[in-house]
C-alpha cells in the first residue's frame, strides 16, 4: 500500500471522527434541523474531500521540503510570512462583510495569499537575494559571483546531459564483415561508437552463407562468425537494427540512404560503394585504405630481407612479399627463387590496389650480402 493511499485513509478517518465528535460533544454548534443522519452525511462528504486532498497537503509538501534546497526553503518561509501578513491586512475589511461572507472570505484569502507568496518567492528567489545584497556587496563582487554561478550551472548541465548524448553509430557493410579485419580493429580501440548492422545486410550475409557455391558459402559463414565474435567483444558494442529504406531494393543503395538519414559513416571494402557514397556526401571508412596507411614506409636506398616467392612479369624478375602483404618486385631476383635474400629498395609506387615496391639484390663483389645464400649452380658441366 502506497504512502499516498495511507494518507488518504487517515485523512478520511480523521474527518469522520472530528465531525462526529463535534456533533456529540458540542451539538449546539450545529443548526437545530441537523439530526444524526445529517451529521453522518456531512461527515461522509468531508471524508471524500479529505480522501482527495490529503496527499496534496501532507505527503507532497513533505517530499518537497525533504528534496528541495535550503535556499528554496528560506524563500518559501519568507513568501509564506509575506502572504499571511497580506491576508491579515485584507481580512480586517473582509470580516466586516455581512452574513457568512465575513467568516469565509478571510480564511480563503489566507490560503490564496499564502500559496501565492510561497510560489512567487521560490520562483523569484534570485531577485530577492539580489535585493538583500544591494548596498552590501560591491557590484564587481556580485558580477563575479553571478559568473561563477553560471559556470557551475553550465557544468551541472554538462554532467547531466553527457550521459544522455547518443553514441556515434557506424554502419557495417557486408564486405567489411566478410573481410574479418574489423574484429581485430575493434579490439585495438580505434573505433569509437557503436557498430550498426542493418537487418537487410544481415539477410544478404545469410543468403551468401546459404549459397550453392562453396566459395560464397564459406565467405558467408566467415562473415557470420565475425559477427558472433564482434557481439562477444565488449570493446565496441554492435547493434542489429530493423531500420529499412522503402522503395529501394539494392543493398548498397539502401546502406547509403540509411547513412544519410542517420548521419553516420559506413565501413566497407567495396570500391564501388566507396565512390558512390562519397559522391552523395556520406563519409566512408575503408579498411583497405586503413591497411595501406599503416604499412611500414620504405624509402629508396633502404634494405630489407625477403623471400623470393614467384616470377615477375618481366624477364628475370622475382617477386616477394612483406609480412603485411606488400609486394616487392626484385630486378634479377628470379635466380634466387625460393631463397631469402637482402634487397635494396630502388623506387616505391602507390597504386589503386596498394603500394608496390621495386628493388634489386644487394650484392658485394658479385656475391649476395647474405653469406649463407648462394645463387643456384648451372646444370651444364664444364668440359674437360
Amino acid at each position: 500500500m502506497s504512502v499516498n493511499s495511507i494518507a488518504r485513509v487517515i485523512g478520511s478517518l480523521v474527518a469522520i471522527v472530528a465531525i462526529m465528535a463535534l456533533y456529540f460533544l458540542d451539538r449546539s454548534q450545529f443548526p437545530s434541523w441537523i439530526n444524526l443522519w445529517w451529521a453522518i452525511g456531512i461527515a461522509g462528504v468531508i471524508a471524500i474531500i479529505m480522501f482527495i486532498i490529503t496527499p496534496y497537503i501532507t505527503v507532497m509538501p513533505y517530499h518537497w521540503m525533504r528534496n528541495t534546497s535550503a535556499s528554496d526553503l528560506l524563500a518559501a518561509v519568507i513568501g509564506l510570512i509575506v502572504g499571511l501578513i497580506i491576508s491579515v491586512l485584507l481580512g480586517i475589511p473582509l470580516s466586516q462583510l455581512p452574513a457568512n461572507l465575513g467568516r469565509i472570505l478571510p480564511g480563503v484569502g489566507a490560503i490564496v495569499f499564502s500559496f501565492l507568496g510561497v510560489t512567487i518567492a521560490i520562483q523569484r528567489k534570485n531577485d530577492i537575494a539580489h535585493l538583500f545584497q544591494t548596498g552590501i556587496i560591491p557590484r564587481r563582487a556580485r558580477e563575479r559571483e553571478r559568473e561563477r554561478e553560471e559556470e557551475r550551472n553550465k557544468e551541472r548541465e554538462r554532467v547531466n546531459v553527457s550521459p544522455l548524448q547518443p553514441v556515434t553509430q557506424i554502419l557495417l557493410d557486408t564486405s567489411a564483415i566478410i573481410d574479418g579485419r574489423i574484429a581485430d580493429i575493434s579490439q585495438t580501440g580505434f573505433i569509437s561508437g557503436a557498430l550498426v548492422v542493418p537487418r537487410f545486410v544481415l539477410n544478404e550475409l545469410q543468403h551468401i552463407a546459404d549459397s550453392a557455391d562453396t566459395m560464397r558459402r564459406n565467405r558467408g559463414r566467415r562473415g557470420l562468425e565475425m559477427l558472433n565474435r564482434l557481439q562477444k567483444d565488449a570493446t565496441v558494442p554492435i547493434e542489429i537494427t530493423d531500420a529499412d529504406v522503402e522503395g529501394i531494393t539494392e543493398v548498397d543503395s539502401k546502406l547509403v540512404k540509411l547513412a544519410q538519414t542517420l548521419h553516420c559513416p559506413i565501413i566497407t571494402n567495396d570500391f564501388n560503394l566507396n565512390r558512390v557514397a562519397e559522391l552523395q556526401g556520406v563519409k566512408v571508412l575503408n579498411i583497405n585504405e586503413l591497411a595501406n596507411a599503416v604499412k611500414p614506409v620504405l624509402l629508396p636506398g633502404e634494405d630489407v630481407v625477403i623471400k623470393i616467392m614467384q616470377d615477375g612479369k618481366e624477364l628475370g624478375q622475382g617477386v616477394g612479399y612483406l609480412d603485411d602483404g606488400t609486394m616487392i618486385v626484385v630486378e634479377g631476383g628470379r635466380q634466387y627463387m625460393g631463397a631469402t635474400i637482402e634487397v635494396s629498395v630502388t623506387r616505391v609506387l602507390q597504386t589503386v590496389a596498394g603500394r608496390m615496391i621495386f628493388a634489386h639484390p644487394k650484392q658485394q663483389g658479385g656475391v649476395s650480402s647474405i653469406p649463407s645464400i648462394q645463387p643456384p649452380q648451372s646444370s651444364t658441366t664444364k668440359p674437360k
